[in-house]
């Protein structure tokens, strides 16, 4: 994983700004997504979440549809959307965000897992939603 200074710290600031556990941010790479930040993630699961093909897990599945793709928990998530890895994380709740261009391109996707289990209600999504769209937009692939 190439690390991303400016991306990191921003994830840092963002995860303890909305008490969360753990974190990711992946950046639009093609048509995949490439890792550029993580907190309290696990080294397994940094491996393998990398790179993450075009709608697979989360990540990839709120690439594709442009939206907040979320889990009540992800100790016991049997949806078939949450990558089995990410139990290893420690946390519950959890919520994929995509940062969509205004010509509906999307260019990165940010990942917050919580300590709590259940869903994340609609308030608390549009907080999240906003918080994240201070993600600097980077025309370029990572």
């Amino acid at each position: 994983m190439t690390v991303d200074d400016t991306d990191q710290l921003w994830l840092e600031a963002f995860i303890a700004a909305h008490d969360g556990l753990a974190g990711t941010v992946h950046r639009q790479d093609g048509d995949d997504l490439r890792l550029s930040a993580a907190l309290n993630i696990p080294p397994p699961v940094l491996t393998a979440v990398a790179l993450v093909p075009r709608g697979k897990g989360m990540a990839g599945l709120a690439q594709v549809r442009a939206r907040p793709v979320q889990t009540c928990n992800l100790q016991e998530d049997v949806s078939g959307q949450i990558n089995p890895m990410a139990k290893l994380v420690g946390g519950q709740a959890a919520i994929a965000l995509p940062l969509v261009r205004d010509d509906g391109s999307v260019r990165a996707v940010v990942g917050i897992a919580f300590g709590f289990e259940g869903e994340i209600d609609a308030t608390t999504q549009q907080q999240l939603e906003s918080s994240a769209a201070s993600l600097a937009d980077d025309q370029l692939s990572v």
